[in-house]
């Protein structure tokens, strides 16, 4: 099975290093010297990892055959993709692959049906569930364990807590409104609060 792995971005320096968008939990496997990668588009690889190194948090990466920066440059944007056993399941057990992910039902703690896991989407600050819901519309659930409370893979279930209005916008609007008036009533008792004591004052 293949899976993305990283994303090339920007040439670093003079001698071929790029930078390198991580898609995986285990960088230090998929993205070590001497890894071999497929790539989209297909006719720029296969490439082999010659160096990698990090620098200011960012992961460097120099190819075999790419020497300078122009045939550095010439890779930006590329997707390294690693082949994977479908069997095979990350060490760490609270961390799961892209393939184990997809296509799992999400529901809420209480047994609500929310939609299914289409895509998973990974963002430099956090990883997003893409569910699609019974009425083809989409929502975005954060992969963090505050939200998504359980992932059984057997029984092919993500099980979420979301906060208001992360499922129903509207739910956000009218906790929003009703914050808001709370708000308007609190300043509305402060300003009376002030004109008493001024009473007070002046007696």
């Amino acid at each position: 099975m293949q899976l993305v792995v990283g994303r090339i971005g920007r040439a670093h320096g003079i001698k071929g290093e790029v930078t390198v968008e991580v898609r995986t939990d285990e960088p230090e496997l998929r993205l070590g010297p001497g890894a071999v990668l497929a790539t989209d588009p297909a006719g720029v690889g296969p490439l082999t990892i010659e160096t990698g190194r990090v620098h200011s948090g960012r992961l460097l990466l120099r190819f075999a055959g790419v020497g300078d920066r122009t045939a550095a440059e010439a890779l930006r944007n590329t997707l390294l993709i690693a082949e994977v056993d479908p069997e095979e399941t990350p060490e760490d057990p609270e961390e799961f692959y892209d393939h184990q992910l997809m296509d799992l039902d999400v529901v809420t703690v209480d047994g609500t049906a929310v939609g299914r896991i289409t895509e998973i989407s990974h963002l430099p600050s956090q990883d997003l569930f893409i569910v699609e819901r019974p009425d083809g519309s989409e929502v975005m659930i954060p992969f963090v364990s505050e939200i998504v409370t359980k992932v059984d893979l057997e029984g092919q279930v993500a099980v979420i807590d979301p906060p208001r209005g992360l499922i129903d916008a509207d739910e956000a609007e009218v906790a929003s409104s009703r914050d808001a008036q709370q708000g308007e009533g609190e300043a509305q008792q402060g300003e009376g609060d002030e004109g008493d004591k001024s009473a007070e004052g002046d007696a």
